[in-house]
């Protein structure tokens, strides 16, 4: 039986979420390939395009490499090419080295920047639409700065230090809040004075970020006014030079720097797609996202004209969720049709959006009703943002993100400012690795050897005070005269018994450690396994091998010794300090420095495979 091909063109948020949808249902079906074709070797998180222009994060920080994405999908084909032509009658994709035939094919381009014939725009501006986009401003804006710390004529120096950015949407906002926060740190690198910079957000329509409610807009404006940002409304930009930019009532504003977020139109290179055209160049969808003039064609994401009967026949929204609900619909109904069931119709859930205006500052209107605003508003954003790579199966990406936006950040530009970044000296946790490490060895090795007194778990005696391993005859279970009353205590005192923590086991663990250690033979081998494991934990701690791994096994230790009735609270520091060592310790003067990256190479690539900057055509996973 032939192969049923499903082509996506596009690998955005509409071609990933269509994408991951057929591969998960088609999954075991060997009769479906499905080809996902873009001209990169990576999706870029768009909607954090900013936080690449304006430094906070490093580029790579919003690429996530196609095969980490489907490297578990094995009906999947990614190729890296460039779509140069669609035949509808022949069905094929042609692209610049190859021709993909195609049962059914799916148009997820996007769009790109509008910049409505604005003179100047072009040719002296900064969009911000794709990941070169953003590393083309980041890189601008650098230089552009350490050429203004040596330039003498004051006026020139004074138009290179100011920023503007037109359209005060979603992207233009984000954008000129990340700048601002960019600030102190551009005018340190380069000995400048903060106060030097100026920043514009212009926009011709008279309110700012106008798809959210006044509330929001009101409190972004405020927010922006405060940090020093001069907001222009009502008065969009009509010409941009070189130096300088002109707004439609004539203002004259010098400047090096404008940032072009104005408006999105349809990816042109679909203009020859013979698909009809609706607003900005958009491709008309029908209720099914099926493209008009085209059989078996279907659009999904930015590309997409569709007026939405339920939301007053307004066309659905260039923003991410769109996008992937879209993706969504067409491979829904791409399934219906390939399996000869009803078609779904387009159904759009938009749950609300969020706005940051830097890294600790942002606003959100959610389902409705909810309004929110400053670090609650960020936090769910970051929420939403870890969501969906969970929503796309990748544990990866999932946390890298958290890396890349907590613990990999400079200069505290998020919202729990320096108390995450990773950016210290783990040198320091030397002593504290070597300290606790020979604390757990000298443990185990008392234990295996009993020494100093104490009796040693190798032997025939079972130590652990359970009273069901104990036997009746051997005096063990006796009472013992109270010589002092056990005080509560995180350190000990002189005079003082510390207290356990549990002096007697609960209920429900005991039921636990009966079902583990039903007999003295099992608990003889359990006490010879855990001093072997205590051994290994002070020696992989001391050596730096494994750190987080062993710190993560003290924790669990203490919470099991604790829950037995075996730990008192003035030993409670061994968790604290388990948990400080798990910060990257074992990489100071230890092994980790070397296993961990070795590590880490070695099982990337058994799982994801070689990560290359082109993808051919032709499935190898």
């Amino acid at each position: 039986m032939a192969k049923t091909n499903i082509v996506v063109i596009g690998a955005g948020f509409a071609g990933v979420a269509a994408t991951k949808k057929l591969a998960k249902h088609f999954k075991k079906n060997n009769d479906v390939l499905i080809t996902l074709i873009d001209r990169h070797s990576y999706q870029t998180y768009m909607t954090e395009l900013h936080e690449v222009a304006a430094g906070r994060v490093e580029p790579d920080a919003i690429q996530y490499d196609l095969q980490r994405l489907f490297n578990r999908n094995k009906n999947v084909d990614i190729v890296t090419d460039e779509v140069k032509h669609v035949n509808h009658e022949s069905k094929e994709v042609t692209t610049v080295n190859t021709v993909f035939h195609y049962d059914y094919l799916i148009v997820a381009m996007g769009g790109e920047p509008n910049t409505f014939n604005v003179p100047g725009v072009d040719e002296n501006g900064f969009t911000l639409w794709s990941w070169e986009d953003a590393n083309t401003l980041r890189r601008h804006i650098k230089d552009t700065v350490e050429a203004a710390a040596i330039e003498h004529d004051v006026e020139k120096r004074k138009a290179m230090l100011t920023m503007v950015v037109s359209g005060a949407g979603f992207t233009g906002v984000e954008m000129i809040g990340d700048l601002m926060e960019w600030k102190d740190r551009l005018a340190k690198d380069n000995k400048l004075d903060p106060n030097e910079f100026s920043f514009y957000l212009v926009e011709a329509a008279p309110i700012i970020l106008g798809v959210v409610t006044e509330k929001e807009s009101s409190k972004a404006e405020r927010y922006l006014n405060k940090n020093g940002v001069k907001i222009i409304k009502g008065n969009g930009v009509a010409k941009v030079e070189e130096d300088s930019i002109e707004l439609s009532d004539g203002t004259i504003i010098p400047t090096h720097t404008l940032i072009w977020t104005a408006g999105v139109k349809a990816n042109t290179d679909t203009e020859d797609y013979g698909i009809e055209k609706g607003r900005a160049g958009r491709l008309v969808a029908n209720q099914y996202m099926e493209a008009q003039g085209a059989k078996d064609v279907y659009l999904a994401g930015d590309i997409v004209y569709y007026e939405e009967p339920d939301k007053d026949n307004r066309p659905t929204p260039q923003i991410v969720q769109n996008a992937e609900q879209t993706g969504h619909t067409a491979a829904a109904n791409i399934i219906a049709a390939y399996e000869g069931k009803e078609k779904v119709p387009h159904k759009s859930n938009y749950q609300g959006f969020m706005i940051s205006i830097g890294s600790r500052y942002g606003v959100a209107y959610l389902m409705d009703k909810i309004h929110l605003s400053g670090f609650i508003a960020m936090a769910v954003k970051h929420l939403i943002n870890l969501f969906y790579f969970l929503s796309i199966g990748s544990v990866y990406y999932f946390v890298q993100y958290i890396h890349h936006e907590f613990f990999h950040i400079r200069d505290g530009r998020n919202i729990f400012r320096k108390h995450l970044s990773r950016y210290g000296n783990v040198l320091w946790a030397l002593p504290l690795r070597l300290y606790y490490g020979s604390m757990w060895l000298i443990e185990g090795l008392k234990k295996l050897f009993g020494l100093f007194g104490t009796t040693s778990w190798f032997g025939n005696e079972v130590t652990l005070p359970f009273s069901w391993l104990q036997d009746p005859t051997s005096g063990a279970t006796e009472a013992v005269e109270e010589v002092a009353k056990p005080v509560f205590g995180l350190n000990y005192v002189y005079g003082e018994e510390p207290m356990m923590v549990f002096k007697e086991m609960p209920g429900w663990f005991e039921s636990i450690m009966k079902f583990m250690l039903p007999n003295q033979d099992v608990a003889l081998f359990f006490q010879k396994f855990m001093t072997l494991v205590e051994v290994a934990i002070g020696l992989a701690i001391i050596f730096g091998l494994f750190t987080w791994l062993a710190n993560a096994a003290t924790v669990a230790l203490v919470v099991s010794f604790s829950l037995s009735g075996m730990f008192y609270w003035v030993n409670m520091w061994f968790v604290p300090v388990a948990i400080a060592l798990m910060n990257g310790s074992g990489r100071a003067v230890g092994l980790d420095y070397y296993v961990m990256p070795w590590l880490q190479k070695k099982l990337g690539k058994w799982w994801y495979g070689d990560i290359k900057s082109i993808y051919e055509p032709g499935i190898e996973k």
